[in-house]
Parts: structure tokens; C-alpha cells; sequence
């Protein structure tokens, strides 16, 4: 049996943009030949709901290209504004909206914006007694997690706050200048009719 790499680069690895890796089962194969890997980007596939596809310091980009300034409380058809500034604002009654929700959801998914914040523990103790399971990550991973689960169909919501550092990398800088020259180039065309 032949080994197959599949290479990713570092800016599909950074990015919110959740893709997944399939491998079909060796009995349904008919040959060597069939033995591929696949991957499959969850955010392109509009039937799964609302996806994080982009965030920045202001607020986060959705893959139904709608862009939301703030921080927001997300569900898999909805998007709401949530009145918090930081994970010292997350108290009983920001999470309020989250716990009396019927059906009760199957997991909450706090994004607390940048790595070392936290969210107090008597928060957490206070949305477990309410029947609500908690994934407290930074907003960079709650957006992947929120995405993942909801593609799988879970009655999941997101609590996002906007990460305050963004992490740039040579893949990001490649893009942004392959865009602008792309927006460069099409105004030029523009003016020539």
C-alpha cells in the first residue's frame, strides 16, 4: 500500500477555516487506485449553517460573507450581538440567553478572545447547574471548535469575543498583496471602458 502525504501549509493551519480529512474504508474500495485522501472545507457548504470564516481585533467575517463588528453570540442560523467587552464582562446574566434556550443546547463554546484570558469559576459552576456544558478556549479555537461541531449538527452556540492579538504570518502577507494587486487590476480595467 502506497503512503499519501496530504501537505497543508501554515496559513490553512492558523486560520478558522475547518477542514477535514477523509479516508474512505479499506472493504468499500474496489483498488489501490481508490486509496485517496480528502479533504472537505466545512465552510463552503451553506446547508451546515453560520461558520466563522475570518476574525480580526474588530469583529469576525461569516461564511455567509456577512461581516459582524463585536462580539457575538452565534448560532447555527443566527447571529446576535453579545454586550460584553472582555471575559470579565461573562457573568450570569450575559449568559443568560444561553441557558434558557429549549431545546437546551448540546454545548456552549466561549471564545474568551486572547490566550490567558479566563472566565470566572463560579460562571462555570453556574452554567453547569443549569444544564449547560461549557468549551471555554480562546476565540481563535472556539471559532474552529464552533464550526466543527456545527457541521456535525449538534445544537451548539458560540459566545465570541474578538482576540485583541492577531498573529500575522508570510502566507497571511502573500494573500493580502495577491488581493490588492487582483483590486489593483480590476479598477484599472475599469477605467479603461
Amino acid at each position: 500500500m502506497m503512503l499519501r502525504r496530504a501537505i497543508i501549509n501554515s496559513s490553512q493551519i492558523l486560520k478558522p477555516r475547518l477542514g477535514v480529512l477523509t479516508r474512505q474504508p479499506r472493504c468499500l474500495q474496489s483498488s489501490d487506485d481508490d486509496d485517496r485522501t480528502t479533504v472537505k472545507v466545512l465552510n463552503m457548504e451553506i446547508e451546515a449553517g453560520l461558520m466563522v470564516d475570518s476574525y480580526s481585533q474588530v469583529g469576525f467575517r461569516l461564511n455567509n460573507g456577512m461581516s459582524v463588528i463585536g462580539p457575538i453570540a452565534l448560532f447555527p442560523k443566527t447571529v446576535l450581538s453579545w454586550r460584553v467587552r472582555s471575559s470579565q464582562d461573562i457573568n450570569e446574566d450575559s449568559l443568560s440567553l444561553f441557558y434558557l434556550l429549549e431545546p437546551r443546547l448540546d454545548i456552549l463554546v466561549i471564545g474568551v478572545g486572547d490566550q490567558g484570558c479566563r472566565v470566572d469559576t463560579r460562571i462555570i459552576r453556574f452554567m453547569k447547574n443549569k444544564g449547560v456544558s461549557l468549551e471555554i478556549l480562546p476565540t481563535v479555537s472556539a471559532c474552529t471548535t464552533f464550526n466543527f461541531l456545527n457541521q456535525e449538527r449538534r445544537y451548539v452556540a458560540a459566545a465570541l469575543i474578538p482576540p485583541v492579538a492577531i498573529s500575522v504570518n508570510e502566507d497571511d502577507l502573500v494573500q493580502a498583496e495577491r488581493r490588492r494587486k487582483k483590486l489593483y487590476q480590476s479598477t484599472e480595467d475599469d477605467e479603461v471602458f
